[in-house]
């Protein structure tokens, strides 16, 4: 009887449940068609500065000037490191000809003196070894000396041995200068030649130059004052890449591609938008800086995205508010370079 009392019951909520299913599959709201996003334009900055310490002898660039990448932007006092080159470069030259003096050997009028003096040396051992052998002969017959004799033998162990001598300086004149003093010697060449390509780096390290395309942002230091590596002299604001700095929340995060097109705005140019891509997803989260307007509450993480913008006219600024419309029903653009997206459209 129970049973009978409750199943209209149980069919009632059955029925409620499956229409209530059906309203909610049949009657959602359809996802947006595009994403908005709110930041601000960022670009990179470099600080420029000299890989020396000199004293600044010019400088050619003003605040707000806008340069190209390898434009002449300051040099330095460079007496000094002109006086370096030089030097090294004599020091190369005198090491470059003892060197070649080693490889060559000895000369042929050195080998002849050499053979010269050996000869007479013999000479005069001969020479020498006679008269003690006739003084030894005479001291036996009493007509001279022990004494002269003894002068006479060592007379003549002298003059074999300055005859040896020169026999071996004849010996060394025909074979050269040892391997190892020519390693020796090539190695310092090398050494000299290492030294002469620091001094001409230094020297060429006394112009600063401009390493990308962008705009002097400040100017810190004159001519005169002194410069080091750790002193910058310029700060650039490089205009390529610009970028918009924007968070999403992470519910709409699966929704957002590398490469997806978008559209940016600012306040200080109404009416007007960029073209710009989604160029990079940030791959962990964080809490929502205070600065970003958001619906969500404070304390919701967001992921850090970057959409480059093109700034053909250079009218963003560092800083400058920006909303990011990114329509989330184009395909991504095909990945290739800021200048190919700016220039080539699809």
């Amino acid at each position: 009887m129970k049973r009978k009392i409750l199943l209209p019951f149980i069919v009632v909520a059955l029925g409620a449940a499956g229409a209530a299913y059906w309203w909610s599959t049949h009657n959602r709201a359809p996802a947006a068609a595009s994403l908005t996003l709110y930041g601000n334009v960022d670009i990179r900055q470099v600080q420029l500065a000299f890989n020396g310490s000199e004293r600044i002898d010019r400088m050619f660039a003003q605040e707000g000037e806008r340069v190209k990448k390898g434009q002449p932007l300051a040099t330095l006092d460079t007496r000094r490191l002109s006086q370096s080159v030089e030097l090294r470069q004599a020091q190369l030259a005198a090491q470059h000809q003892a060197l070649v003096r080693l490889m060559a050997g000895s000369r042929p009028e050195e080998i002849r003196k050499a053979q010269a003096d050996a000869d007479a040396a013999r000479v005069d051992a001969e020479n020498a070894q006679r008269t003690y052998q006739r003084l030894h002969a005479l001291v036996a017959q009493h007509f001279v000396a022990k004494q002269q004799a003894g002068d006479a033998r060592a007379a003549a162990d002298g003059a074999q041995a300055r005859y040896q001598a020169a026999r071996e300086t004849l010996r060394l004149a025909v074979l050269g200068p040892r391997k190892e003093d020519i390693a020796a010697a090539r190695a310092t060449q090398q050494a000299d030649q290492a030294a002469l390509a620091i001094a001409r780096k230094e020297l060429a390290d006394a112009s600063l130059y401009a390493p990308a395309e962008g705009i002097i942002q400040d100017r810190i230091l004159e001519p005169g004052d002194m410069a080091s590596p750790q002193q910058p002299v310029y700060t650039l604001a490089l205009t390529d890449p610009v970028w918009v700095r924007a968070y999403v929340p992470g519910p709409e995060l699966g929704r957002l591609r590398p490469g997806m097109r978008a559209e940016v705005s600012t306040d200080s140019f109404p009416g007007k938008r960029y073209r710009a891509w989604l160029g990079y997803v940030s791959p962990s989260a964080e809490f929502t800086p205070k600065s970003v307007e958001t619906t969500d509450v404070r304390t919701s993480l967001v992921y850090q995205v970057r959409v480059f913008v093109c700034n053909p006219q250079n009218e963003l600024r560092l800083g400058m508010p920006a909303t990011v419309i990114i329509p989330l029903d184009r395909p991504p653009a095909p990945a290739t370079g800021s200048t190919d997206h700016c220039q080539n459209p699809r």
